[in-house]
């Protein structure tokens, strides 16, 4: 009878023990249900079409990761070189910040390309090396935010052009990852929603990281740069293949367009001229809407900040600006998903039309309303704009070249924001005049390239050979 009690005791405890350990399995399953379920909804939908096939989704999983590295560094920067100092330190700060690091960059931005097209079988290793870069220099902000020292320049200058590396070189990647079925456009799309997923997302994180401290966002940054490293080596090996491929020349004249073999004997130089015109003047009204994008963030940063919107804080009104310009940037990109490469040109005029009207409304009757609708507006006009300038490079540059036009067009872009952010940093805090600066970099680029990108669109464009 004893034996049998201590049994009975045992099967009592051990029973109890059973049940406990399934109660706690249970809520964990519960816990991780979400977190598991959000992941293989993500998965799905970034595989979806034959993205996860032919490895597109790989990229755009990538490129959600480099959004969100981005933006933490963007919040540590902006907390340090902004917001922490009163205004008329901060426009001397960040003069600065564009002397030291945004100046030196617009050099170094044409050279990206060019050398990285001389890595065609290394892409991979060149996003991989992207990611790490960013995530040493990460580290390297965050001493010099704790110290105060000038380090935080240069580390911010490779944090730029390691970025700029890797968007060079994803647009690179992008064509040899296409589904069956899915034009250029949509795959840029997809990839670049993604980024700006992440980045809406990451954006609240890094605030509340630098609640913690000045470089708590900068650790955030590190960790989610070491991940993209090694979420670049999964991308399929056909990414360093570099089988069809040859250098893209931006111009418009006639003589350069006879094949890359005549092309090879005629220019010893890489330049961009065989593209065709359509590309060069979609070019044209992409970089005054750059242009456009960085005066705005740099002047309406300085002028919300000293003459915030009406009953909201300097920091509330720079976030309700941002989050209108990412909304726009996000619609903008949907649109040209459906859109697909319907008439780029037409999209492309129309577009910067809409943006410049909007900008000179927004000058003449200043308000809070208006700004908000104007970055709205700016960033609709700019993702659309580009997804159809990328629509023509699909359309009318050979294979042979197309992903080296991709590059070099990038860099063209880039150095048109800069432009822009530095006149935004100089005009005085006068809204109105601000915004009608604004409307003229608008103005000329549309102006200038209107004639020949609707010649182009009654022609129905210039398609040029496909290499399969």
């Amino acid at each position: 009878m004893k034996h049998v009690a201590t049994a009975d005791r045992r099967g009592v405890r051990g029973g109890g023990a059973s049940r406990v350990g399934g109660a706690v399995r249970s809520v964990g399953r519960a816990l991780n249900v979400p977190v598991t379920g959000a992941a293989r909804g993500i998965r799905k939908a970034t595989h979806a079409h034959g993205a996860g096939e032919s490895g597109l989704g790989k990229l755009i999983e990538l490129h959600a990761v480099n959004g969100a590295g981005d933006v933490m560094i963007t919040v540590a920067l902006a907390s340090t070189v902004f917001f922490s100092v009163p205004t008329d330190e901060a426009r001397g700060r960040v003069a600065l910040y564009l002397a030291i690091t945004m100046a030196p960059f617009t050099v170094l931005a044409p050279v990206i390309g060019p050398l990285l097209d001389r890595l065609p079988h290394g892409r991979r290793a060149a996003m991989a090396g992207a990611m790490l870069a960013r995530a040493l220099l990460a580290l390297v902000i965050s001493g010099a935010v704790a110290s105060g020292s000038l380090e935080l320049y240069p580390a911010a200058l490779g944090v730029l052009v390691a970025s700029k590396a890797y968007g060079v070189v994803r647009s690179a990647v992008v064509p040899r990852l296409l589904p069956p079925r899915f034009s250029l456009v949509k795959a840029n799309s997809r990839v670049t929603l993604a980024g700006l997923l992440a980045t809406g997302v990451a954006a609240p994180v890094a605030a509340g990281l630098h609640r913690f401290g000045d470089p708590w966002p900068l650790y955030g940054a590190f960790v989610i740069f070491v991940a993209g490293m090694f979420l670049s080596f999964s991308l399929p090996p056909k990414v360093d293949s570099a089988g069809g491929e040859d250098v893209a020349l931006l111009a418009a004249d006639e003589q350069h367009l006879h094949g890359p073999q005549r092309r090879r004997e005629q220019v010893k130089r890489p330049g961009l001229r065989t593209v065709g015109p359509a590309v060069t003047h979609a070019l044209g009204a992409n970089a005054a809407l750059r242009c456009l994008s960085g005066f705005l963030i740099f002047f309406l940063a300085f002028l919300l900040r000293e003459h915030p919107l009406t009953g909201e804080s300097a920091a509330v009104s720079l976030g309700i600006v941002g989050v209108a310009a990412g909304a726009g940037n996000a619609l903008g990109t949907a649109v040209g998903a459906w859109l697909r490469s319907r008439a780029p040109e037409i999209i492309i005029v129309t577009v910067v039309a809409v943006v410049l009207g909007t900008t000179i409304v927004a000058a003449v009757f200043f308000g809070a309303f208006l700004v908000a609708c104007l970055a709205a507006v700016a960033g609709f006009g700019q993702a659309l704009a580009k997804l159809a300038l990328d629509a023509l490079i699909q359309r009318d540059v050979p294979e042979l070249v197309r992903t080296s036009a991709f590059a070099r067009s990038e860099t063209l872009l880039q150095m048109a924001w800069v432009f822009g952010g530095a006149v935004g940093i100089v005009l005085p805090l006068n809204g109105t005049v601000g915004l009608l600066i604004g409307a003229v970099f608008v103005a000329v680029g549309w102006l200038a390239t209107l004639k020949g990108l609707l010649a182009s669109a009654r022609h129905g464009g210039r398609p040029g050979p496909r290499v399969a």
